[in-house]
């Protein structure tokens, strides 16, 4: 049963390291290398419990962190290109509605 869960992140950690390379947006490379950190973050979870230890999931929750800044920084990257793209295209950039949060 180990070997299958092994079996299944391997197929979607090359899944996603092809959408890395192939693209064709920024957005898709994002997503896909989120779902590459969680195939490994799945594979060192299972290796753990394989094992029966806790040591690596400090590791786990390092990646973690690390996937979770890594797209936000580039989500707020990516806003702000398009806002910028629409300034210098001539529209306005969409704004807030009036009472509500942004």
């Amino acid at each position: 049963m180990i070997q299958l869960a092994f079996i299944m992140l391997v197929v979607a950690a090359l899944g996603s390291l092809y959408r890395i390379a192939a693209g064709p947006t920024l957005a898709d490379r994002i997503i896909a290398l989120d779902l590459a950190l969680i195939s490994l973050m799945g594979g060192i979870a299972i290796d753990a419990a394989n094992r029966g230890t806790a040591r690596y999931m400090i590791l786990i929750v390092v990646i973690a962190i690390i996937g979770f800044t890594a797209t936000v920084a580039a989500s707020r990257f990516m806003e702000v290109e398009g806002r910028e793209r629409q300034r210098h295209a001539g529209q306005d950039p969409p704004t807030a509605a009036p009472g509500g949060s942004s």
